[in-house]
């Protein structure tokens, strides 16, 4: 193949590639994504380093909430695990609403609508 030929298929490729990016809010969707996990991680320290041990000592598990659990025969039901699991989640889903919101997001994920095009009138008799 000359040069020629593979720096067209190479600048076809990239401009398409660039173009999918624009068009798909690739970008804004990574960022989403990295920010999405640095909070996770903030919010799953909040949960196991400050809530969890309020929680133990209000209801004076000395082991920990985390670690709160029913024995019911030879099982455990780690009760405590899915209650700190359940309030990372709701802490991260407020975070994540309450930014949305206060930063205008929503007008960037609707669509923009054409305007309706009006019937042609009716051809004059």
């Amino acid at each position: 193949m000359s040069k020629r030929i593979v720096k067209k298929i190479a600048n076809t490729h990239i401009g398409g590639f660039m173009q999918f990016v624009r068009e798909q809010g690739v970008v804004g969707l990574a960022t989403g994504f990295l920010l999405g996990g640095a909070v996770s991680k903030v919010v799953t320290a909040l949960v196991t380093d400050i809530i969890n041990p309020v929680i133990s000592i209000v209801f004076g598990s000395a082991e920990g909430f985390k670690l709160a659990a029913i024995q019911v025969g030879d099982s455990k039901i780690m009760w405590g695990d899915f209650v700190s699991v359940l309030i990372d989640f709701l802490i991260v889903a407020a975070v994540v609403y309450f930014g949305f919101k206060g930063l205008g997001l929503e007008k960037l994920d609707k669509k923009k609508e054409k305007p309706e095009e009006k019937p042609k009138e009716a051809a004059k008799k």
